[in-house]
């Protein structure tokens, strides 16, 4: 199993890409080359990471619900076995389910047989055995270090119908077939920012912070972040570490790591002569968050042009061209990498007191989105310093904040520190 090196004083983070084939998309796993991904893989091998991220299509594997093909399974091992060739970790996410735009779902949950992913059981005891089936079998190779249910599963919603009980039911059901079957990788569960932001989406951000072995998060600055302030703007640039910053402070274990399991330089918002620095100072300021358990950007490679229908954005989100040229992102992330080996912990940080516990009042998620006042208030405070984020029912709590090395902590809009109660007080 592939951990982070972590003491009191020094921190090792993962620093990988999500993997993207450059010739073909993922319709490559139709014809898949252990040839075009090691070819691929030497090119992010170059770049000093050390992990993928690699994305199977659910319905190549099991077409029917009581057939899981070999072929498809194979080749995702062979896969796997071209990263250990580059000393390459792998993180596999299983139900896929959403990428780029695009569902791929059976057809035994389609058409005649209809049935929410979620909520049907027979639907979700096929998902089960799937699931079983594949964790089995990337288990089985050592440089597999982490295995998610799927690439923002929340993006199935609204087409498959869920409640936030249903929701947690499904994701909790599912971690556990991974935890048996593969006892060695970090089972995960990965959900896009609405579950952070969007007061009545139906996957809630305690489903993110308890499930799981650590907290995972998506920052996409095309969610309205970049219209704030523009491509380069401190909102922009940090908003990776204000969602990194929501996370730690939502979740019960003061100590639970959090994985920004994807970031990329989206089009429009980010113009391609503002991406190399725009991917520094992202990385600049949430390299520094003592709860960053690793980085994997989005993505390894452009899509070609020549594939049709995909949003404009996503064609070009790639650290390299199709035909395997570094662009300006990627030499910026090399150069993060040459950083990343062994750095000090960061000291004690002020802490902002959010409006809410997004646990306790997830139909308030708005007022912690970007845009909302107290989003607008921590982004003037990070200019500063680093500043952390601690919930309001734990802002007085000495105990809690010494666990998460928070220093003087602020009321929104308040400019001397909160008292801090200490046990026996």
């Amino acid at each position: 199993m592939i951990i982070n090196d972590r003491t009191p004083n020094t921190r090792r983070l993962r620093l990988g890409a999500n993997y993207v084939p450059s010739d073909g998309w993922f319709y490559s796993w139709l014809d898949f080359s252990a040839d075009a991904a090691r070819r691929d893989f030497e090119d992010l091998a170059s770049l000093g990471l050390d992990h993928v991220r690699v994305f199977p299509i659910w319905p190549w594997i099991q077409p029917n619900r009581a057939l899981l093909r070999q072929r498809p399974i194979d080749d995702l091992l062979s896969l796997i076995d071209v990263a250990a060739e580059f000393d390459l970790g792998v993180a596999v996410d299983l139900l896929q389910g959403h990428l780029s735009s695009f569902d791929f779902l059976p057809s035994w949950v389609l058409t005649w047989h209809q049935s929410s992913v979620f909520t049907d059981r027979t639907a979700r005891d096929g998902i089960r055995e799937y699931v079983r089936r594949l964790s089995t079998e990337v288990g089985t190779r050592p440089n597999v270090f982490a295995i998610t249910l799927g690439n923002e599963v929340n993006n199935l919603w609204p087409t498959n119908a869920t409640t936030p009980a249903a929701s947690r039911e499904w994701a909790t059901e599912l971690l556990d077939v991974v935890r048996a079957a593969a006892p060695s990788a970090l089972p995960l569960h990965s959900v896009f920012d609405d579950a952070w932001y969007a007061p009545d989406h139906p996957f809630h951000p305690a489903d993110a912070v308890d499930l799981g072995d650590l907290t995972t998060v998506h920052s996409w600055v095309f969610n309205g972040t970049s219209r704030i302030d523009g491509p380069l703007g401190p909102a922009t640039t940090s908003h990776a570490d204000y969602l990194l910053e929501l996370a730690a402070a939502s979740a019960s274990d003061a100590a639970r790591p959090v994985w920004l399991q994807e970031v990329g330089v989206p089009r429009p918002d980010v113009p391609p002569e503002h991406a190399g620095e725009f991917v520094a100072r992202t990385l600049d300021t949430v390299g520094r968050n003592p709860a960053l358990w690793g980085v994997t950007w989005w993505s390894s490679h452009d899509i070609d042009r020549r594939l049709t229908d995909f949003p404009d954005r996503e064609y070009d989100l790639g650290l390299f061209t199709v035909d395997h040229r570094p662009k300006p992102a990627a030499l910026a992330l090399a150069e993060f990498a040459r950083g990343t080996a062994v750095e000090p912990a960061a000291p004690a940080r002020p802490a902002l007191v959010s409006p809410i516990n997004p646990l306790q009042e997830p139909e308030r998620r708005a007022d912690v989105a970007p845009g909302s006042e107290f989003h607008l208030e921590w982004v003037r405070a990070r200019q500063t310093e680093p500043t952390a984020i601690v919930t309001p029912d734990r802002a007085t709590d000495a105990g809690y904040l010494a666990a998460r090395g928070l220093g003087p902590v602020r009321a929104p809009g308040a400019n001397r520190p909160m008292a801090v109660q200490h046990q026996g007080s």
